[in-house]
């Protein structure tokens, strides 16, 4: 199991201490491959984007107009998180939906 988020993201320390063996990849720091946000993007849409960041709320509206793959290559901590890739699915967020498939 791999953990896509930020360190410091309270939603990814909530995945990470249920899984506390998972690989965890900090996109800040180590950024996501464009296979991964290829995938996530065609299994997710624009969910992939997390419009209520930080991040998004500093851009302007000719940014935020940027097709969704463009935005994550240049501001990888707009993803919305976490990004969970297992067994060759991927999950989005932490809901309880995502958490049941996970055998949470």
């Amino acid at each position: 199991m791999k953990i896509y988020g930020l360190k410091n993201c309270d939603t990814c320390r909530k995945a990470l201490k249920v899984f506390p063996k998972a690989d965890f990849i900090d996109v800040r720091v180590d950024g996501v491959s464009s296979d991964l946000l290829q995938d996530a993007e065609k299994r997710f849409g624009s969910a992939i984007v997390n419009s209520r960041s930080n991040t998004w709320r500093g851009l302007d509206d000719t940014a935020r107009a940027r097709p969704a793959l463009e935005l994550l290559k240049a501001y990888p901590t707009l993803m919305k998180r976490p990004l969970i890739e297992m067994d060759g699915t991927l999950y989005l967020g932490w809901t309880k939906e995502v958490q049941a498939a996970l055998g949470v």
